[in-house]
């Protein structure tokens, strides 16, 4: 998940912006159609076994593909962080009998998107053509998937782009705040890694580890695709079986252990010449299946994950001008979770925010949300929900979703249910139990002033 940057400005001059959310949601909903949501997916299993699911959607001449397969990049060998996303940016550098060049060209050429991105926990594929070139675009992918070359050009030339933007996120405020604050909270498992890695671990690796990459991790029973598009459930079957069919049957094992973060409430300075500090902070949270996952999300939507009507934005921002912008929200992770927040603003400035993200964290454990914030979250959150679904892409990139997090194949019709039912008891119990004051832990980049640190960074972060 990205995290917005922030820079320090002066309050504007926009009254009541909590309200004018509100009104935008309602407006947004009710310009929607009553079955915006009522979207039929269908499941496709091709003759040779492959699942697929499927939005059939003849209106436009586009198809999108999205293919995510489990074990990103916190499965990377030791000493080699950044594996998975070399792989991802090297996978379109040249497949089959097409090098590098050939390769793109004819993407190009055919006006076809296809690209690679590593998660932590998940490594994807995203594809999208205009009908005409279908065949082309499956065939492509294919390629890419089964037969990359990773010839030496691009491999050194994607690799020196890689070690450029490790350095960059080593100086960069931002990048060490939460490199660092991971770190923190798993000392001692791959969560804390560099996810893109460090100038020395992508200069440690071999085209034979993204060889062994693609044989170990890209395979039939670690895969979830999603379809939509201009494509009939018939013509997908088959499309799949040409296009996935030669993967591998099984996946490497993942040995990736369960972990509770190590947050103790602490605070660390590093200590960089810039005029603003950045400020990350975190603690444990809950997985994207435990039963109360709605409700926590409701409740930091409260919090600090509704942007202009959030408690945070309110206090930090409207109420006292101290940064531009202040969030949090919910992190689940495979094996761990996290609830995070951020800030950045002048150094002057950072001890006050800190004090009151930590004031408001406590209010929101000890009170929890009101009965008007919680019914405006819902209408906001049941009435924004449609608004996901604004292009191919993302329809096939939520289906994949859905199957990776096992939400079930109705999950679209469902998921406002679960928003909907909240009650104001199960929002302050869960916020009681969630949130966490004691464990929120703080890593700050800057100078700040009056900010005392509690404990020092990790060694190599």
């Amino acid at each position: 998940m990205s995290k917005p940057r922030w820079t320090t400005r002066q309050r504007p001059l926009v009254p009541n912006v909590r309200s004018l959310a509100l009104v935008f949601a309602a407006f947004a909903f009710a310009l929607l159609p009553r079955n915006a949501v009522a979207i039929e997916v269908q499941q496709v299993v091709s003759p040779g076994g492959i699942e697929a699911w499927l939005i059939q959607d003849e209106s436009n001449p586009i198809i999108a593909v999205q293919a995510v397969f489990a074990g990103g990049a916190a499965a990377d060998p030791d000493g080699k962080a950044g594996l998975a996303g070399m792989a991802a940016a090297t996978l379109d550098e040249g497949a089959g009998d097409l090098d590098s060049q050939a390769f793109q060209k004819e993407l190009a050429d055919l006006s076809i998107r296809l690209g690679f991105r590593a998660g932590r926990d998940s490594f994807a594929g995203s594809l999208t053509t205009l009908t005409r070139n279908r065949d082309r675009a499956f065939d492509l992918l294919r390629l890419a998937l089964t037969e990359p070359r990773f010839d030496t050009e691009p491999v050194e030339r994607i690799r020196q782009q890689l070690i450029i933007r490790a350095q960059r996120n080593a100086v960069d405020p931002d990048a060490v705040a939460w490199s660092t604050l991971m770190a923190t909270l798993y000392p001692d498992h791959p969560y804390g890694r560099q996810r893109n890695g460090t100038a020395e671990t992508l200069a440690a690796i071999e085209t034979s580890d993204l060889q062994t990459f693609v044989t170990e991790r890209l395979a039939l029973d670690n895969l979830y695709i999603g379809v939509a598009g201009d494509i009939t459930p018939e013509d997908l079957g088959l499309l799949l079986d040409s296009t996935f069919g030669a993967l591998p049957a099984e996946a490497a094992p993942l040995d990736l252990p369960e972990v509770n973060p190590s947050a103790d409430g602490g605070t660390i300075v590093i200590d960089k010449e810039v005029p603003q500090s950045v400020v990350a902070l975190g603690q444990s949270g809950l997985q994207r299946d435990d039963p109360d996952y709605y409700t926590a999300y409701a409740v930091n939507y409260i919090l600090g994950g509704g942007g202009f009507a959030s408690r945070l934005y309110e206090e930090v921002r409207e109420k006292r001008g101290l940064a531009y912008g202040v969030y949090s929200y919910l992190q689940p992770l495979d094996h761990s979770a996290l609830v995070v927040s951020g800030v950045a603003t002048g150094n002057a400035r950072v001890a006050e925010s800190i004090e009151i993200i930590r004031a408001e964290w406590a209010r929101m454990a000890a009170e929890g949300p009101t009965a008007e914030e919680l019914e405006n979250a819902q209408t906001f959150l049941t009435g924004s929900f449609p608004l996901r679904f604004d292009s191919t892409g993302a329809l096939a990139d939520i289906l994949a979703g859905m199957q990776f997090e096992d939400l079930g194949i109705d999950y679209l019709e469902r998921r406002n249910g679960y928003i909907e039912a909240i009650t104001l008891e199960d929002a302050r119990r869960v916020a009681g139990s969630l949130f966490k004051p004691e464990e929120l832990t703080a890593v700050v980049v800057g100078q700040p002033e009056n900010v005392e640190a509690t404990r020092s960074a990790p060694d190599g972060s």
